[in-house]
């Protein structure tokens, strides 16, 4: 029988993406391209233990170049990284649709937020076109503000500053974007999250728990 795809080469592997056979140039092709593969596609699993991450500081693809990322800001404020990895973690659960890209873009505007209010001192908020990534932007600054409302009432004043929001949120987009196989329907990045920090002995509980770790500094 043909490929579903291409209706010329011979089928030889079960697409679930399709729900029919393909073949393997096609499957190699399309994948996460024109397919929305399914994260236990076994074709798709095969492909990314061939595929290396690329490196966070890779100038070709390297969210806000210009920023040195302090080493001690990811120990120092892990409670909160932990939260906002948590808020995306869960929004890529329950929302399957959503691709690599759309959390990258949603990284990307709070970063770029927070950039205006250190460089300016303006609250100018930097928004997507895409309503959905916009969301993702707003549960992250949601989660950013239960943050600084934990460490408010903990101590009487909040210690973080708009410069290490800043360079938490350049973090995060530089981790997605090294995470990710780049490709349109990629989900490479969001499975990661999955699999490495959906564990409830990985992270706090959820975001709301950020307060009960706080470490000050």
């Amino acid at each position: 029988m043909a490929c579903a795809i291409c209706n010329t080469r011979k089928e030889k592997r079960f697409c679930p993406a399709v729900h029919g056979r393909i073949c393997p140039s096609c499957c190699g092709t399309e994948r996460e391209v024109t397919l929305d593969c399914p994260s236990d596609c076994p074709y798709l699993l095969q492909a990314r233990q061939h595929e290396h991450p690329r490196e966070m500081a890779d100038s070709d693809s390297v969210a806000f170049p210009q920023v040195t990322l302090r080493e001690e800001l990811a120990y120092r404020r892990e409670p909160l990284i932990n939260a906002l990895i948590s808020a995306l973690e869960q929004a890529a659960r329950r929302d399957r649709s959503l691709h690599d890209s759309d959390f990258i873009a949603a990284l990307t505007a709070v970063a770029k937020t927070h950039e205006t209010l250190v460089n300016s001192g303006l609250v100018y908020e930097t928004r997507t076109a895409n309503p959905v990534q916009q969301v993702i932007a707003l549960e992250l600054q949601q989660t950013m503000d239960r943050y600084r409302e934990a460490e408010q009432k903990q101590l009487g004043y909040s210690t973080l500053r708009d410069s290490e929001a800043f360079e938490i949120f350049v973090l995060l987009a530089r981790m997605a974007s090294a995470r990710t196989s780049g490709r349109p329907r990629s989900r490479a990045f969001l499975d990661f999250l999955t699999e490495t920090f959906g564990r409830k002995d990985s992270l706090i509980a959820s975001p709301d728990d950020a307060g009960s770790r706080l470490i000050v500094p």
